[in-house]
């Protein structure tokens, strides 16, 4: 087994417009929301242990908790916000009792958004600012012209877009340069190097990859819905429904094959694959238990070898894991 990384020297990345941040950021969602049973205690020591081993590149969201995660983050790095550097999203609409509006990315909302986004962080400035759906209804120029006066009133550093088309992004590239796009990544969604990667490398536009682990489907330690809590939102995802997770698991017996044959874990080797894919793409698995953080920051060491890497890739073709990726109604707002 590789050794954990004790000496916080995590591996540097640059995202667009010179953002550097560590290699691996952390996703903070599941801390909050959609994955079952929150820890808060347990949540805060591992944003605190995810500094220790160099990863300061926090990533959070208005529509988690709803609201919670921000507050959570924002308890976490209290008299330490300089250390960290901060993601958050909009455009997700939810109420406090967690139904969920729809997708709003009009210029009063995001004003709004971000405003009430300071306020649970308990900061000044947002270091990197999303808009986490596309607004259909709304031109992403409008919305990113809102976004755009957010940066000249001191509001926020840099900005992003998640699971946009690449056509998307050049017409937000355009009203203001975009520093990272952020969207799903892994070895079983291999879907943005079609042409998202080709456009964010067109106009050197960072990658932030979420969900690396194919929400944890692809650590092995979860082999289907009946592993996971009754209130996990995973349990919906058409990858873990009986019949797909079955053919799915076939596809992380590859993952265990290369991780036994590095003397690594399968977490640690699907994480590695997606840090090879270039300096740019900057993955950022969630998790609220710090040994898993443990777990995922070791891969930071590991040189896939040619062989490990076409092993991998001749398993996972695009398109090899079975189901989408979101329930139908979650897929209508990817790729807008």
């Amino acid at each position: 087994m590789l050794a954990r990384n004790e000496g916080g020297n995590m591996r540097r990345r640059v995202l667009g417009q010179g953002l550097e941040v560590s290699a691996q950021g952390l996703g903070c969602m599941g801390m909050s929301d959609f994955y079952g049973e929150r820890d808060d205690v347990e949540s805060v020591a591992t944003i605190h242990r995810a500094l220790e081993l160099g990863v300061d590149f926090l990533d959070t969201a208005d529509m988690y908790g709803p609201f919670t995660n921000e507050v959570l983050v924002g308890t976490a790095i209290k008299g330490n916000r300089d250390a960290y550097v901060i993601a958050t999203k909009f455009g997700n609409e939810r109420l406090a009792d967690g139904s969920f509006v729809g997708i709003n990315g009009r210029p009063d909302y995001v004003r709004a958004a971000c405003d009430a986004s300071l306020q649970r962080l308990g900061i000044e400035t947002i270091d990197l600012y999303y808009q986490h759906r596309v607004d259909r209804g709304v031109p992403v120029e409008e919305t990113f012209g809102a976004m755009s006066e957010l940066v000249e009133a001191g509001k926020v550093r840099h900005l992003g877009i998640s699971e946009a088309s690449a056509a998307t992004i050049r017409r937000a590239h355009g009203v203001h340069p975009l520093t990272a796009v952020q969207s799903e990544y892994s070895l079983w969604t291999r879907d943005p190097e079609d042409d998202v990667l080709a456009a964010c490398r067109d106009l050197s536009i960072g990658y932030v990859a979420y969900s690396p682990l194919g929400r944890g489907f692809l650590t092995g330690t979860v082999r289907g819905a009946e592993d996971l809590e009754p209130s996990d939102t995973r349990r919906q995802h058409p990858r873990f429904e009986e019949a797909n997770a079955e053919k799915n698991a076939a596809l992380v017996g590859v993952v265990r094959h290369v991780a036994d044959s590095l003397d690594a874990t399968p977490a640690q080797i699907a994480l590695a694959w997606v840090l090879s894919r270039g300096d740019d793409v900057v993955p950022i698995p969630g998790t609220k238990r710090r040994a898993y953080l443990e777990d995922n920051v070791a891969a930071d060491a590991i040189e896939l070898t040619d062989e490990a890497r076409s092993t991998l890739e001749d398993a996972f073709v695009p398109g090899a894991a079975a189901g989408d990726r979101y329930p139908e109604r979650a897929m209508k707002s990817v790729n807008g």
